[in-house]
């Protein structure tokens, strides 16, 4: 129970990036938030790639005197990392720090708040008043990129959102394609989606801050723009501090604070709980051990080193992201990502070999499809990938 005399904080909890851009963008959130709860200490942490990584945060909040920690994820969607890694780290970090308190809250989903600044990113990249919108744009082809993961779930949430805005501003058609481990990717969706013929097409990524698929994305889009110039590619802009986006971070908090939170079922903290207390949950308690991305000198870690992970496919780079590709794949990055089944798809993550790829994604596929793709694996590997550059 909460006591009025405890000290109250709140911890933003990011993934972090590889890309410094996106390390100061959430750090805007956070600044943005601070001004909405002025009478709070409000930090953030990230799980990998930057800093201050989630400890600091917390670390920060108690030498600020707070015994009450109101953490949220900084992710649009429930995967992997707001399910599985954030609750580990905060549970963790909970039970060294007995005097502490902390309540995990909702990934941000599909709040009409989210749902508002998507579609008023959308309509300024096609310099249209967000609050003076035209009845319809049936002449105009929508295609949502979301982030892909190996949760269903969150992946369904994508579509969802994609079917939402589409009827809310009456696009002509709308479809979903992904960035990450699912499908279609962004390649092969848009493949398919050009040949219904629309001349104006709108690119809109579901992401909260650059990085670099942001910049893969971008990258691929100039592409095909280029090979299609009777075609108007209009590229919207990822979501950042918008002030609805501010809007639905503040919710998540206040859920927290007026009791609304547990009064809601099963959270993602007592869903966490569960599932590690019946073996179903493999936590990967380096996600918060901050490397500077910038030291060439430091390595990974220990625990990184001895990590093993119970399946196969667990992998890694370093950070000077060479390649000798001897196709074994044990690549080290420090982190790693959960199974997808459907890896193999024909227009899924392999259609983007030769077109940028990061090579993360190679530690998935059988030797069946690495030998199935081994010309544009040769041809590609090498090379800097948009999402790299």
């Amino acid at each position: 129970m909460s006591k009025e005399n405890v000290k109250k904080g709140i911890m933003i909890c990011g993934h972090g990036s590889r890309d410094k851009d996106a390390e100061r963008e959430f750090g805007l959130v956070a600044a943005g938030l601070k001004k909405r709860f002025p009478n709070l200490p409000v930090e953030y942490g990230f799980l990998e790639f930057s800093a201050p990584n989630i400890h600091m945060g917390l670390n920060s909040l108690m030498q600020q005197g707070v015994e009450e920690i109101y953490a949220v994820p900084g992710m649009l969607f429930a995967a992997t990392h707001a399910k599985n890694d954030i609750p580990s780290v905060l549970t963790t970090y909970e039970e060294k720090h007995t005097k502490l308190s902390v309540t995990y809250g909702r990934e941000l989903g599909l709040q009409d708040d989210m749902v508002d600044a998507f579609q008023a990113r959308i309509y300024e990249s096609l310099g249209i008043d967000p609050e003076n919108p035209p009845s319809d744009l049936y002449d105009t082809l929508l295609v949502v990129v979301g982030r892909g993961t190996s949760d269903t779930h969150a992946n369904a949430e994508a579509a969802k959102l994609t079917r939402i805005v589409n009827e809310n501003m009456g696009f002509g058609w709308a479809d979903t394609v992904y960035s990450g481990v699912t499908y279609p990717s962004v390649g092969a969706g848009l493949d398919k989606l050009l040949r219904l013929g629309y001349k104006r097409v709108v690119i809109a990524p579901y992401f909260l801050f650059t990085g670099r698929l942001i910049k893969r994305i971008q990258g691929y889009v100039d592409k095909v723009a280029q090979e299609n110039p009777s075609i108007e590619f209009i590229q919207t802009p990822y979501l950042s501090d918008h002030s609805k986006v501010l809007d639905a971070f503040e919710n998540r908090v206040n859920e927290i604070m007026d009791g609304t939170l547990s009064s809601q079922g099963e959270t993602l903290m007592s869903s966490f709980k569960r599932r590690l207390a019946a073996g179903e949950v493999d936590v990967h308690h380096h996600h918060a051990e901050f490397v500077d991305p910038q030291d060439d000198t430091a390595g990974l870690s220990q625990s990184d080193h001895a990590h093993g992970h119970s399946q196969s496919h667990s992998h890694a780079h370093d950070r000077s992201h060479a390649h000798s590709h001897s196709h074994s794949h044990d690549h080290t990055h420090g982190h790693s990502h959960g199974v997808y089944k459907h890896i193999g798809h024909p227009e899924g993550p392999r259609t983007m070999i030769g077109e940028g790829i990061c090579c993360c994604f190679m530690g998935q596929f059988t030797e069946e499809i690495l030998l199935e793709e081994k010309d544009k694996i040769e041809g590609d590997c090498n090379k800097t990938a948009f999402a790299h550059k």
